[in-house]
């Protein structure tokens, strides 16, 4: 994990030597990342458009012969509340308990508005999991208590991963956790100055499997091993996308 440690370390400097990162082309780059995330995190939880159909319907609202409606919906609620995300990323107002909420609104606002942002009242179960999530009359302390947590806690990747860990450990709504957590997680890798971090699909089984091992083993090392590894990844890609992206520099003046 040092190694990982300082892999990222590195790789983070040398991003921060590239900024302020600014222009047309990288705000293409952004929203070609924006759309890659809504797709990888709405294909983890199941929706079944790919990732050229989730930039048609992003992009130009186009509708997709064969796919549901759900699916639909599912990726505009995503985009929206991954750009509303990053309005917040970018602003200093504290992340809390109504901003994890307000999250969630957006991420089901039109494919599931009945249960936008309201705490589940039944209890809820992962197909396949033996993970057992807590009462569902625990959740209001628990979300309290986990939003009091959130405001003072540092923006390093380490915590953004257990933000996230600690939101899906909860599981307070009765859907579209997952996705809420990932993007809590990047707002706060964003405010850190990391990229945000997709989970692909192909990573799905590594992903949940150290999840669960966090719940029942109560040993996140594997899980916080596995999302510093998709950093690292991330980092990788992005530093070579933006030196792609960068002007050349001018020649020294004399022709030197």
């Amino acid at each position: 994990m040092d190694e990982l440690l300082n892999q990222i370390a590195v790789k983070k400097a040398a991003l921060d030597r590239l900024r302020p990162l600014s222009g047309p082309a990288l705000a293409q780059l952004q929203k070609h990342y924006d759309v890659d995330l809504t797709y990888t995190s709405n294909a983890i939880e199941g929706n079944t458009l790919t990732l050229r159909e989730t930039a048609e319907v992003i992009e130009h609202g186009i509708t997709v012969g064969g796919k549901s409606l759900r699916d639909h919906l599912e990726a505009v609620d995503h985009y929206d509340a991954l750009l509303w995300m990053r309005e917040l990323a970018a602003a200093t107002t504290p992340v809390d308990e109504n901003a994890v909420c307000e999250l969630h609104r957006r991420i089901v606002a039109r494919s599931q508005p009945q249960i936008a942002g309201i705490y589940s009242r039944n209890p809820r179960r992962i197909a396949g999991s033996p993970v057992v999530f807590p009462n569902p009359a625990k959740i209001p302390q628990l979300m309290e208590e986990f939003g009091a947590w959130l405001t003072t806690a540092p923006v390093t990747p380490a915590a953004a991963f257990e933000a996230h860990y600690r939101l899906t450990a909860i599981h307070p709504f009765a859907d579209g956790n997952g996705r809420s957590a990932r993007l809590l997680m990047n707002l706060i890798l964003i405010r850190g100055g990391y990229p945000p971090v997709a989970v692909r699909p192909e990573d799905r089984k590594a992903y949940l499997d150290s999840l669960e091992s966090a719940s029942l083993a109560d040993d996140p090392a594997p899980y916080q091993t596995f999302m510093h590894q998709r950093l690292d990844a991330t980092l990788a890609e992005y530093l070579s996308v933006l030196r792609e992206a960068l002007p050349p520099p001018m020649p020294n003046a004399g022709g030197e």
